[in-house]
């Protein structure tokens, strides 16, 4: 997996239930838009805010619209690893080319105690599996010690989904010595320097990954193409900023800018949710004011 591999947003109607029809529209768009993968079911999605029946009905949709066309990475949520190997398999049996597993939500987990825990999970997986390590967001995650020790112990440790700065990056990558896929998150910040210190790709919300798409490949091409991508990142970089303030702050507006994008409607929030705010509208209104309509097709 190399380059901007999208997470998805979840949508949802005014009566609460899942809106399969703009999810599908947007795994569509990311496509159209030079996405060589998708990621679904991560923090962008609400993961923990679904149930199981959710979780598999968006499985369900992304592994049909991606079927053929790109490879499809699941990120696996689960208390216990009997119910993330379950969900493992439902994700090997749709067609998935990896898993990510998030922490069980347990604050206080010794690092060796959920080294164990994602261990087991990888070891039953059939297909190659990683982490998500995003403690900022999530409240627990393994250090860059145990992280090396994990893909030392366990062959099938091969992917790192990072949140963090492009500074760790490098010295994650350093210590792993090559072992693992790395790639980073947080709404595509630091992207040209995630590049230089040699993730294989960054996973950021759908908003704006027509945009980084074209960045990304830019800065992979010679002086004059990288130059052009540095330029129109900059252009981008203070709605980046903005989005990623809060995983909260994220989940508010990200989605509001890749609805209004995609000509989706209304936004419906699941609860618990940021509510927007007026301030918060015309902050992101002014920072996305260059944007137009999602580049696809």
């Amino acid at each position: 997996m190399r380059g901007i591999v999208p997470m998805q947003y979840a949508f949802f109607g005014g009566d609460g239930r899942l809106d399969l029809e703009a999810f599908r529209l947007q795994v569509q768009a990311c496509l159209g838009a030079g996405a060589p993968g998708i990621a679904i079911l991560g923090l962008a999605t609400e993961v923990s805010k679904l149930s199981p029946q959710e979780r598999s009905a968006l499985l369900e949709a992304a592994a049909a619209a991606t079927r053929g066309r790109a490879p499809l990475s699941v990120t696996v949520f689960g208390q216990t690893p009997e119910e993330q190997i379950a969900f493992v398999r439902e994700a090997e049996r749709a067609g998935a080319a990896s898993v990510i597993l998030q922490p069980p939500r347990i604050p206080g987990t010794p690092e060796a105690e959920l080294a164990r825990f994602f261990g087991r999970v990888m070891d039953a997986a059939g297909i190659p599996a990683g982490i998500q390590n995003a403690p900022e967001y999530i409240g627990i995650g393994l250090g860059v010690d145990a992280i090396a020790a994990l893909a030392r112990n366990h062959a099938n440790f091969r992917v790192l989904k990072m949140e963090g700065s492009a500074m760790l990056v490098r010295r994650t990558i350093e210590q792993t010595r090559g072992a693992l896929t790395v790639l980073n998150g947080r709404a595509g910040l630091e992207l040209p320097d995630n590049l230089r210190a040699g993730v294989n790709g960054m996973i950021p919300g759908a908003e704006v990954c027509d945009v980084l798409v074209r960045v990304w490949n830019g800065l992979s091409g010679d002086a004059a193409a990288q130059e052009s991508a540095e330029a129109r990142y900059r252009e981008v970089l203070p709605l980046l900023t903005f989005i990623m303030q809060s995983m909260d702050q994220f989940l508010c507006y990200g989605k509001r800018l890749i609805a209004r994008r995609l000509g989706l409607g209304e936004v419906h929030d699941c609860a618990p949710a940021l509510a927007p705010s007026e301030f918060g509208l015309a902050c992101l209104a002014r920072h996305s004011a260059g944007l137009g309509p999602f580049a696809h097709g």
